[in-house]
């Protein structure tokens, strides 16, 4: 089975080509280009790298969320057009599940992060290389994540680009149960995307016009239109 997996939740951009259990391409990129310039020529570039026409690709593997509003609405866009187009199926995994997965020899607390602006974060836990679940992908301060990780009183290995941005936080509050994974691997990768993606039954092609975001919040555009129509309620 020929997988093509695209990851464009956050500002790094990575697409790989997956034959039978095997990354035949993969790109890895964390510069300043959007991906509304930079996702559909990464993802001719690859295909063609690879000797891989696009018919032949048997699904399609995407980071659906949360992240960047903007870099998850690309990916899932150009996913599904791709998608509905070759009539291929199409899979969305965790963009955090995807990150975390960079850490599955480690048997502890994983914690992926991605900095969702004014000391919040998206976030979630995940254990050992089975990726169990211990705390679903959500949005929240860094002070209420915080607060939730310090009662496990138990070793957590933090991952992802962003981490930077709140590193002296997470040490002042957890101490020496503050671990960070290899900065090599921080960034998240496509062939990830895939490999979750292919532990899952393929939906049908007609599941792709229901395919939908995973966005975790509202965009504050929403959020502002959401708080006028309240404001506007009171005033009435």
């Amino acid at each position: 089975m020929i997988w093509l997996g695209i990851e464009t939740a956050n500002a790094p951009l990575s697409v790989a080509v997956v034959k039978d259990g095997k990354v035949v391409a993969e790109v890895v990129q964390n510069i300043k280009l959007t991906h509304s310039a930079g996702a559909m020529p990464a993802i001719e570039n690859i295909l063609a790298n690879a000797g891989i026409k696009p018919y032949e690709l048997d699904g399609i593997a995407i980071s659906e969320g949360p992240g960047s509003y903007t870099g998850v609405r690309i990916g899932v866009t150009l996913a599904k057009t791709l998608a509905w187009t070759l009539r291929k199926p199409l899979v969305g995994v965790s963009s955090l599940k995807a990150l975390a997965a960079n850490a599955t020899l480690y048997d502890g607390l994983i914690c992926p992060l991605f900095d969702a602006r004014r000391d919040n974060v998206y976030t979630a836990v995940y254990k050992g290389a089975e990726l169990d679940v211990v705390i679903e992908d959500y949005h929240d301060h860094i002070d209420g994540l915080l607060s939730r990780l310090k009662s496990f009183e138990s070793p957590i290995l933090f991952i992802g680009a962003d981490v930077d941005a709140f590193w002296d936080k997470i040490v002042e509050v957890l101490g020496d149960y503050a671990l960070r994974t290899p900065f090599s691997n921080d960034l998240p990768r496509a062939s990830e995307v895939v490999r979750l993606a292919s532990m899952r039954d393929l939906p049908t092609v007609d599941a792709i016009h229901h395919f939908i975001p995973q966005y975790k919040r509202i965009a504050e555009a929403e959020a502002n239109w959401l708080r006028e129509q309240k404001e506007k309620a009171h005033e009435q």
